[in-house]
């Protein structure tokens, strides 16, 4: 598939911070984007973008074997992945040329280089000129590494202190004339702080989020995490479906802060289906970065991403991203400001019911006890809910293996919106 998409009456391509792309679809800086040869494979299977592996000085980073591992479903699904690989292992001069080249190659997709240096304005103001002459569309801060950088005072050393974010991004606004992503990480109290930093320092997007802080798991027979090097480990950086929440909730948390709301942002955490893209995208998103789907499904990805987005872009009537980026940030709120009038209740579907009794174990052991388990003289199964003790948590829902077998359904109110702060049950609730 090409970069954009097929149907006439959907346009993916996007500006993003005042770069182009022909999709909101872009690799994430790690290994898939280490080196030319896989940065045009990636274009040619139809990215829109690439976040180019972070770049550093001289001489390069060195790397120990080995490198990943994952948190595994019961299935061997990956649910979560986990590195401690750091930045660049190849030269400046390698890494500067080859940007070069495929960008004169590529000229449609956007190519944002991730930089990492100490945090010294010398450092900052020597490499920014020569990136700027690879003809690359932007910059992207890394701000957010966890391991191994850290300890040398860049990465999220750097990340964790507003301050510091504040100073590097305005060295970058000063010292050259892309476009600047700061990437932030996940690894802080409040992730409106660092984000609040970087635009004061004159950020024109931030990224997010970086990897999380992680042990995966153990071997138990020689007593030592994953992935072991040696017979030593250490804790890397998570990322992959499983942090996905996360993500949605941090890019969330800047979108609607008044601070920060007109600041762009590219989701990153665990994107790898396009509903994720969309998700992200409602939240305020208006690019999205993918790193651990590609590893583990390969660049052929992209294309079912592009399909499946424009499909229900197509359905919904949406023509653009921009008419539905954002859309979600109204609904989202703080849990004080929720209606505490709002009642809803399960309903099981008895035509759909395989009368497997999930949920019945689920509520009984663990919740309210508002499903009763009926049982016949044939002995057939029925599980129905008891609706004066449901309290609408959702459980029986979650744990229950059909789809739309048990919904949710309002109940009819004539009571207004309350919120918490006015709810008579609330002994600190604001009186007027």
């Amino acid at each position: 598939m090409t970069a954009t998409a097929k149907r006439p009456d959907v346009d993916l391509s996007i500006e993003f911070a005042g770069i182009k792309a022909p999709n909101p679809f872009w690799l994430a800086s790690a290994p898939p984007t280490d080196k030319a040869y896989n940065v045009e494979r990636a274009f040619e299977a139809g990215w829109g973008g690439v976040v180019w592996k972070t770049l550093g000085e001289d001489p390069a980073a060195v790397n120990v074997s080995s490198r990943y591992s994952a948190h595994f479903g019961k299935n061997r699904e990956v649910l979560g992945f986990n590195n401690i690989e750091l930045i660049t292992d190849r030269s400046l001069e390698i890494n500067l040329r080859e940007i070069t080249e495929v960008k004169q190659r590529w000229p449609d997709r956007a190519l944002i280089v991730s930089l990492m240096v100490p945090c010294v304005e010398e450092s900052w103001k020597a490499i920014l000129p020569l990136v700027e002459a690879t003809g690359a569309n932007g910059i992207e801060l890394n701000l957010g590494c966890p391991h191994g950088m850290p300890e040398r005072g860049m990465g999220a050393a750097v990340g964790q202190n507003p301050d510091l974010i504040e100073q590097v991004t305005r060295w970058c606004k000063t010292y050259s004339s892309l476009p600047v992503i700061v990437k932030l990480t996940p690894n802080i109290t409040d992730i409106r702080v660092p984000a609040r930093a970087a635009l004061r320092g004159g950020a024109d997007a931030v990224s997010l989020i970086n990897t999380i802080n992680s042990i995966t798991s153990l071997d138990l027979d020689n007593m030592v995490a994953k992935p072991t090097v040696g017979t030593q480990s250490t804790h890397g950086g998570y990322c992959g479906a499983a942090v996905k929440p996360i993500a949605m909730n941090m890019v969330a948390e800047i979108a609607r802060d008044p601070e920060t709301a007109e600041l762009p942002i590219c989701g990153i955490g665990g994107i790898s289906h396009w509903r994720d893209a969309a998700e992200f995208v409602a939240l305020g998103a208006g690019a999205v970065q993918v790193c651990t789907a590609a590893m583990l499904h390969g660049f052929r990805i992209v294309d079912e991403m592009q399909d499946g987005l424009a499909r229900w872009m197509a359905e919904k009537g949406y023509r653009s991203l921009s008419e539905f980026s954002g859309k979600a940030v109204r609904n989202t709120t703080d849990w004080k400001y929720l209606d505490m009038n709002f009642q809803t209740i399960a309903h099981i579907d008895q035509d759909k019911c395989i009368e497997c009794g999930r949920c019945y174990i689920a509520c009984e052991d663990t919740s309210h006890q508002s499903i009763a388990k009926l049982v016949d003289a044939s002995g057939t199964r029925r599980y129905e809910v008891i609706e004066e003790e449901c309290v609408g948590c959702n459980l029986c829902q979650i744990t229950c293996p059909v789809q739309d077998c048990i919904t949710m359904v309002p109940q009819p109110s004539d009571k207004p919106y309350m919120s918490w702060n006015e709810d008579p049950r609330n002994p600190f609730r604001e009186t007027a």
